[in-house]
């Protein structure tokens, strides 16, 4: 055996290798390199195509720093706070994240995501536990979602279930938490997440489940909430208690293991009973018109934006008035409806006031008189022949006419007459809806006198959203309560007092009776007597009542002709009301105001369109002496009913030709209200019916309920209103106190000639204040234009 190399001669193995080993240890290092790391670069450069290629066409999320503005709710309010309606396409209200407590947002984090704080928008042990779920189930089951995904996949992504779907949400979901903070994506989510019955976010949830905002929630209350997320439907109180009480208590037992909360605290609130607000889901009945109304002006002022919702419109509506103001109109109708036998079961018999049944071809919402064809009690359908057309009455939707909730078999027989109108278009083979109209409709408006804003607003009976508001859009003949323009352009003008005496025929129902006789204008208007507003139009002229009418807030059209004496041109019971007011406010004209304020989210004040400045049309002398004359209508002319208020109250009854409307428009000192009734169609009411009869009880038993608990309270007399005792046979002053009365006056207009004794023996010449009339025409005409 050869001797060992010396050690000193032996190779240093760390000296470099031969020059022709030193390739062959290169080569094989590079292909070591290229077999191990080759599929890493791959997959790098997968990854990096892949998000290249899911990341096209992704939204940005720099959007949601200051953009975040997704569809919201807008509520419309009565004067003192109460919710009138939601209107919505999504029903959310955004809340900052300041005003969400801590024990909501923990809650919230618990349930869903309690590291949050600690990733970076995604939970990779969360992700792989999930695909291999998927991957079991052979489809997409579970997601494994952040909160930071979820608000990814609700606000900037659709909901689908997809591996597409999953990748974009990943790169977004990073992408989010760099350009937002932990906070402010946390609040995107309590504010967009959807929490069961049409509720999103956490403000709208507290209110619908618990009747309070978010930042008055209490722990077991966020609990609950935070329970929902996982399936909203599922868990809901209001379907299942029992099952959302146990997924309470599972988010309540998260938040102890995650040191949430103490176990002190967990004792305390897991077994809390669950206290449910009322639920009210439907729209409120309370006021659809002034609903409509506000609807109206955010779209005049805000545009298409107001589709987005995110709006609280406040309304001047009193709930208790407008509530008591409902009631009064479906009364009063009802008593109409028995005094007229409209009620089931309807025979064959034909009313003759409706006439025959329609011929033709209808119209949608026109009224037509039809026939019954056939009923379905399983339906709960009647059929109803207009003329060419088969519609199809939905018994439910009439329960107006049908209170005792009869069948269609009871409620009308085949062939039986009814009323009715088409509601909508409809496609030719198909059955129209219909609507019954076998009764009158009515409308109701009240005003604050010294403020003008609209406390109730009724224009209708059966209170339906987006219906026809008979109060503010319907325009009908005021009839006899339009006489007190008449009159009080004539005080205004110094052409009467109270006391001129105005000469009228005795019979102004019977042409052949040409005798006439004499009294006061307070007795004229008090017994609303048309030859006498006729002779004073005729004195006045007519194209100057007119114009006054407009100056004290009668804002539509009015012809200069006599029949304007006489109420023929057409008013809203709004405007009517509103100009009413001007008397009742000592002669100051203000337009009625409904819509107070208009706030955008966030406190925005939304300017609304200017109102024309408040004006003085009249002297309060003047327009207190016209609600004198008004208190005689009630003290002892056609409204002696209204005396049951037991307070001053002043008004005038009105009633066109043929009865086809009834009003009483009056007030008090604190409240003007006006109330019409008569068929849409402009159907007689009936001969005996009239505005004292038809239309004054239901401004009774509003202006009841109105002043309950108000303080009786007198109109104030201007000290330049002088009184004067007087002989109500002649106008002039009393010689004696029997039979004198006491009449007020305008300053500088009282009588000074004394009534002539009874034995002068000569007959005594008109005084100054008369005026006269003999019948002419119309009826009436003056001999002479008045000294006034």
């Amino acid at each position: 055996m050869a001797d060992p190399i010396p050690l000193g001669e032996r190779e240093d193995i760390t000296s470099p290798a031969p020059a022709k080993a030193r390739p062959r240890l290169g080569r094989v290092v590079a292909l070591v390199a290229v077999v191990v790391l080759a599929p890493v670069f791959a997959a790098v450069a997968t990854v990096l195509l892949v998000v290249s290629h899911y990341s096209e066409g992704l939204p940005s999320v720099e959007q949601l720093k200051s953009g975040y503005d997704p569809p919201q709710l807008t509520r419309i309010l009565a004067r003192d706070g109460a919710v009138l309606a939601d209107v919505f396409t999504e029903r959310r209200t955004l809340v900052p994240f300041s005003e969400v407590p801590d024990n909501a947002k923990l809650s919230f984090l618990a349930a869903e995501d309690a590291s949050f704080y600690e990733h970076q928008g995604l939970n990779y042990f969360g992700m792989l536990r999930a695909l291999a779920a998927n991957l079991r189930a052979g489809a997409t089951r579970q997601g494994g979602s952040t909160i930071t995904q979820q608000v990814v996949k609700n606000v900037l992504l659709d909901p689908e279930r997809t591996m597409k779907r999953k990748i974009r949400e990943t790169i977004l979901a990073r992408r989010l938490e760099q350009s937002l903070t932990k906070d402010e994506i946390l609040n995107l989510y309590l504010n967009h997440i959807y929490l069961g019955h049409g509720r999103y976010g956490i403000e709208e949830a507290s209110r619908y489940y618990f009747g309070k905002k978010a930042r008055a929630l209490e722990l077991p209350e966020s609990a609950l909430l935070a329970g929902l997320v996982a399936a909203p439907e599922r868990f809901s109180p209001r379907k299942n208690p029992e099952r959302a009480l146990e997924r309470r208590r599972y988010v309540l037992g998260q938040m102890l293991a995650k040191g949430f909360i103490t176990r002190e605290l967990y004792d305390d609130v897991k077994d809390v009973p669950l206290k449910l607000a009322p639920a009210s889901d439907a729209e409120s009945e309370v006021s659809p018109e002034a609903v409509d109304a506000a609807k109206r002006m955010l779209d005049a002022v805000a545009g298409p934006s107001a589709q987005h919702g995110g709006y609280e419109i406040t309304t001047t509506i009193s709930p208790t008035l407008e509530t008591a103001a409902r009631r009064a109109v479906r009364e009063n109708l009802d008593a109409y409806a028995a005094r007229h036998g409209i009620r089931p079961p309807f025979t064959q018999t034909a009313r003759k006031e409706w006439g025959k049944p329609f011929v033709g071809a209808p119209a949608v919402h026109r009224v037509y008189v039809g026939t019954v064809e056939g009923t379905d009690d399983r339906l709960g359908t009647i059929d109803v022949r207009l003329g060419d057309v088969v519609g199809r009455v939905f018994l439910a939707q009439e329960s107006r006419y049908n209170p005792g909730g009869l069948p269609p078999s009871r409620f009308a027989e085949r062939g039986a007459v009814l009323r009715a109108s088409i509601v909508a278009p409809w496609e030719p083979g198909e059955k129209p809806a219909l609507r019954l109209e076998l009764g009158p409709e009515s409308a109701l408006v009240a005003l604050d006198v010294r403020t003008r804003e609209v406390l109730a607003l009724v224009g209708s009976y059966e209170a339906t959203p987006g219906g026809l508001d008979r109060a503010m859009q319907a325009k009908r003949q005021p009839g006899s309560a339009f006489k007190p323009f008449v009159y009080s352009y004539a005080l205004h003008a110094r052409q009467v007092t109270p006391a001129t005496m105005l000469t009228v025929p005795a019979s102004p129902h019977d042409p052949r009776d040409t005798t006439t006789k004499k009294e006061s204008v307070r007795d004229a208007i008090a017994k609303s007597d048309n030859a006498a507003a006729i002779a004073l139009l005729r004195g006045a002229g007519a194209a100057a009542v007119a114009e006054w009418a407009h100056a004290v807030g009668i804002e539509s059209h009015l012809g200069a002709d006599e029949s304007l004496a006489l109420g023929s041109y057409e008013v809203t019971p709004l405007e009517i009301a509103g100009a009413f007011a001007t008397f009742a406010s000592g002669g100051e004209v203000a337009a009625p105001v409904l819509i107070k304020s208009i706030t955008k989210a966030g406190g925005h004040v939304i300017e609304l369109p200017p109102k024309p400045p408040a004006r003085r049309a009249m002297d309060a002398d003047e327009a207190y002496l016209v609600t004198s004359l008004l208190k005689s209508v009630v003290g002892y002319g056609t409204a002696r009913r209204a005396q049951s208020l037991g307070r001053p109250v002043a008004g005038k009854t009105g009633t066109t030709n043929a009865s086809k409307d009834a009003w009483f428009v009056g007030y008090s000192t604190d409240i003007v209200a006006a109330v019409w009734v008569g068929y849409d169609d402009a159907l007689p009411l009936g001969s005996s019916e009239s505005g004292a009869v038809t239309a004054l009880p239901a401004w009774i038993t509003f202006m009841k309920a109105a002043h309950e608990g108000r303080p009786v309270t007198e109109f104030s007399r201007p000290s330049t209103v002088v009184t004067a005792r007087v002989d109500p046979s002649t106008g002039l002053l009393a010689r004696d106190e029997d039979g004198a009365v006491e009449e007020e006056f305008l300053e500088g207009t009282a009588p000074t000639e004394m009534t002539p004794p009874p034995d002068a023996g000569i007959a005594h010449a008109p005084a100054p204040q008369a005026v006269s009339a003999n019948r002419r025409d119309a009826g009436v005409a003056l001999d002479e234009p008045p000294p006034f």
